[in-house]
Formats: structure tokens, sequence, C-alpha cells
């Protein structure tokens, strides 16, 4: 419910305070007084484009503020709590407000900054304007599946086929995610019996890095090598040997016992067979070349097959051993979980077919309801003048958690013409009453944000306006409504009448009417600017009437009313 609206240097309003009640508030004034600026100010504070026209001129910016009573909107409840914007101490109020200036506007919700995104999901389900050219929720294809369901489906149908869906969401998800991880675990097996392959492969190579390396090293210097040592075997050839054996014999065949002889013989016969032993290995040295380059290529080859491992594994070349003794170990802690996504392929078939049946009864239920709700609805075009005018419901496939179908009203305003959907409804004033007659019936059963209807009497006259009047009453004793009006039989059914005007400084105000006041407004629409006692007499009929139709005096009736102040 809409509590009250402030409005701060609004266009041609420089202050005004609105509160309101419960029940049906009417609110007239003549042409041009300023009605619409209640509207363009609700719809600011609402979430729609800050113009530079709303701000009052000689001020540097407006501001609307509203607080509505969010006690039966629980998921309005739920967004703010969501959002951390509950009201500290009182979660049943929402204060929201906007200003707006030169350059830009700013948005708050219970006293804390709010994106206008925020803004506007919180105040969607509040309020639902009825204009010529504004947006209505009626016409949200979900709103209208949400309306069919109150009227006459079991809402156990409804809950039993969202949870299905969820449960069937659920195993989806499961399946679809234990299948990637067992692809997963496949490629990867896979993967690792490759390089495992790839490694094996190399054969013995693989532990032998070390000792190619130096052995290609080797070789790659052989020539040098062959050329340096050949040179040194060239140095020691026989006749050195030769030579250092007779300096031995010679120097042991002179027989003298001194120490210093004895060490040079032994020296010189030391010399001799170092000489000779050198000799020998650096003949042994030389062999051990190849005679050509085969194990140098050979040695090439290997190395070359172990770097380009090395460099696919990201693995230095030195420990491919290591890795393929790891890689070995991995691929025996490997598994496939084959029996879960088996279990899981069965759970999913078996939430599958939980949804479908209950969907399918939701379905059914559904289409029964279709046909009490079109009727409902039909009667009360004929009340409203459209006596050609009628709805049907029509439904196509789309699986969510709602069901299998999505939810459309068609209407049909000429039997010469095929039915169309509320949005493809030429004439405003049609639309207006063909969507006061859906929620007529929708609020039986239904609960609907607070209702504004911006001149939904157009094109209505005598008695239709006096049965739009009744049937909008009908509508307030669910849902608060208001309802600015030209209808003078609608205005009498009001339990709260408020009058528009323009002061002598053209400022637009708001006063609340009650007794006299009100009689004499009423007479002025009904006979213009000349109010005579006819009029006066047929003002009291309708307030007589009006209150005879709500089962209460006169006197309560003129006593049912908001409160308003404006300067």
């Amino acid at each position: 419910m809409l509590r009250s609206l402030n409005i701060r240097n609004f266009a041609l309003v420089a202050e005004l305070d609105i509160e309101f009640g419960d029940g049906l508030t009417v609110i007239t004034g003549e042409s041009g007084a300023g009605k619409s600026i209640l509207l363009d100010a609700l719809a600011l504070v609402l979430g729609a484009r800050a113009r530079r026209a709303a701000i009052r001129p000689g001020t540097s910016g407006c501001d609307v503020s509203a607080e509505f009573d969010i006690d039966s909107r629980p998921q309005v409840r739920d967004t703010l709590d969501a959002l951390d914007m509950l009201l500290a101490g009182d979660e049943t109020t929402c204060l929201v407000r906007r200003h707006a200036g030169e350059n830009r506007s700013r948005s708050f919700v219970n006293g804390l900054p709010a994106t206008l995104a925020a803004l506007q999901s919180i105040t969607g389900p509040l309020v639902d304007v009825h204009g010529q050219d504004e947006h209505r929720q009626l016409l949200d294809r979900e709103v209208q599946r949400q309306l069919l369901d109150e009227f006459g489906v079991n809402p156990k149908l409804i809950s039993a086929t969202a949870e299905s869906f969820r449960a069937r969401s659920a195993a989806k998800r499961q399946l679809e995610e234990c299948r990637a991880e067992v692809v997963s675990a496949r490629d990867h097996k896979s993967l690792v019996s490759y390089q495992i392959d790839e490694l094996t492969a190399l054969g013995d190579s693989i532990g032998r890095f070390d000792e190619l390396t130096t052995t290609y090293k080797r070789l790659t210097r052989a020539r040098e090598l062959i050329g340096t040592i050949g040179g040194a075997t060239n140095e020691l050839d026989e006749e050195l040997i030769t030579r250092t054996s007779r300096l031995a014999a010679l120097l042991d065949g002179a027989d003298d016992p001194h120490p210093n002889l004895r060490t040079a013989v032994d020296l010189a016969t030391a010399a001799h067979t170092h000489l000779e032993e050198t000799l020998t290995e650096l003949r042994r040295y030389l062999d051990s070349f190849p005679e050509d380059d085969r194990g140098l290529a050979e040695a090439d080859a290997e190395l070359a097959a172990l770097h380009d491992v090395s460099r696919k594994h990201r693995v230095p070349a030195g420990d491919l051993g290591t890795h393929l003794a790891r890689l070995e170990s991995e691929l025996a802690s490997l598994t496939v979980n084959e029996n879960q996504l088996a279990d899981l392929e069965t759970q999913a078939e078996v939430a599958e077919t939980k949804f479908l049946a209950a969907a399918k009864s939701l379905s059914g239920a559904r289409r029964t309801t279709a046909a009490a709700f079109s009727k409902s609805v039909t009667a009360r075009f004929a009340e409203l003048g459209l006596a050609d005018a009628s709805i049907e419901v029509e439904f196509q496939g789309a699986e969510s958690a709602a069901g299998l179908e999505t939810v459309e009203f068609k209407v049909t305003t000429n039997p010469k013409y095929p039915a169309g959907s509320l949005a493809e409804i030429a004439s405003g004033g049609e639309l207006a009453r063909i969507s006061l007659a859906i929620e007529v019936v929708a609020a039986e059963r239904s609960r609907l944000p607070c209702l504004i209807l911006d001149e939904a009497d157009i094109g209505v006259g005598g008695v239709a306006a006096d049965v739009l009047g009744r049937m909008l009453k009908r509508l307030s004793k669910h849902t608060q409504v208001i309802a600015i009006t030209h209808a003078p039989q609608l205005a009498a059914l009001g339990d709260a009448h408020l009058k528009v005007e323009k002061t002598t400084e053209q400022d637009t105000v708001i006063r609340v009417l009650t007794g006299d006041e009100r009689l004499e407004e009423l007479a002025r629409m009904l006979g213009g600017r000349t109010v005579t006692g006819a009029t006066r007499d047929y003002a009291r009929t309708l307030l007589a009437e009006a209150d005879d139709s709500a089962g209460i005096s006169s006197d309560e009736a003129s006593s049912v009313s908001p409160q308003a102040a404006s300067g």
C-alpha cells in the first residue's frame, strides 16, 4: 500500500505532502489543474527517467519521496534483505526517495543510496499504474500466469512442479558435472598413457643423459684430441724408452751401495716404467676413437631425442627417468568413475519423469481454470460496456519451474478481428477497462499491488461510469485503488476524495474534500462551471447511493479520508 507521497519543487508543485489510506481514493480537478503531475512525480520515484522539465523553475532540483507498506509483499522484503536495505526495526515499511538535479539524479531506499535498477526492482511489484500510455504489470506474461494460477489452480500442484523442476535441474547439473569429470579423466588417462609410451620409446637412453652428453662432447673434439695425443706419442718414441732403459741399467751397473746412487737407480727404473706405461695408455686412448663419425652421429641422435621429449614434457632432459616413474605411478592411481555416471543418469531420468508428471497435472488444471477465468472476466467486460469483448487464455510450450507452458491473455474487442494480446489493443480507454475487468476478477483470489488509474473512465459515461465505479469499489476491498477521474458517478464512490487545483500563482496544490466541499465538487463535475440546485441535488443522490451501496451512513462516509497538506 502507498502510505504517502511527498513532492518538493517538482514542475508546478512547490511543496506537497499527501497521505493515502486503504480502500478507494478518488482524485478530481479541472482540466489543466495538474492531476498528471502526481503521476509524473510518482513515476520519478518509481524509477522513471529524470527530465529537466520536472524541476520547478527557479530551483536547482526536485525531490520526491514515497512510503510503502510492504507487509503483504514478501518478495519485496526478500529483495531488500538481499540488498541489505531493510529498514531497521520496521521490516514492513519501505521509504523511497528520488532527487533530480540539473546534471544528475540520485536514488535512495530506506535512507541508503541505490542504483536505478535496484530502485525499479524494489518498487516494480508495489504499484501498477493504469494510464493511456503507462506500462502495466498486467502486460507481463509472467504476471498473467500468476493471476491465472491464483484464480483456481491448486497451490500444491504449483509447488510440486516447481520443486520437481528444481530437483530435475539439480540432477541434470550433477550428471553433466560427472559426465564432464569422466570425459576429463578419460582424456587425462589417455594423455598420461601416451606420455609414458613416448618416454619408454627412448629405451635406455633415458637414464644415460649425462654419459651421452660427455661422449658427445668428447667425440666432437676427436680430431683435436687425436692430433694432440698423436704428437705426445711421437715424443715418447722407442728410442726414448730404450735410452731410459739403458740409463737405468748403466746406473745399476755401478757397484756402490751409496744411498744417493741407489735412489737414482730406482728413479731411472721407475721413469722407464712410467714412460713405457704412458705410451701404452696413450695408444689405447687413441684406439678408443672410432674410425669414422658414426659414434658421434649416434650420440647426437640420442641426445636430440631426449631434448625433444624433455621440451614437450617441460622437464629437464636429465630428469626424464624420474618423470617417467612419476607418470607410471599417476597412471596406476587414475580411476574413471563409470559407476557413478550410470547412477546419476538413472537419477536424472527419474527426476525427468517426476517433473513431467507434475507439470502435466498442472497444465491440465490450468486449462480447466482458464475456461472459468475467461468466462468470469468476459462477464465483467459486459458490465463495463464492452459487450462484444471476450478473453481467452493462450498457452505456448516452454519448460520452467512454472511448468510446461507460458500464459498469455488474448482479447477480442470486435468479432470481425482476431484476438490480440493486451499490448496490441489500440484504444487506451478500452485497455484500461479490460485491464480493470481482469484485475477485479483476479483480486478476489490474488494479492495485487496498489492500483493507480489515470482517467480509466474515458469514453465511459452515465450508467457505465457508475458500473465502473462500483467495480473499482469492489476491487478496493482487496487492494488499494487510487483513481484520477472526471466521472462524478465514480468520484462519489470514493472512500477518500482529493481535489487538485491551481493557486493564483499558478502553483498546483491538493486538498482533502469532505462534507459540503465534496458535494460542491461533484456538482461542478456534473454541471461544469455552472453549479445549480439541480446539480447539487443530483450530487447528494450520488453520495447517498454510494453510502447505501457501501452499507454505511453518509456521516461515516464523509469521515473516511486521507490527510493531505499542501504549500
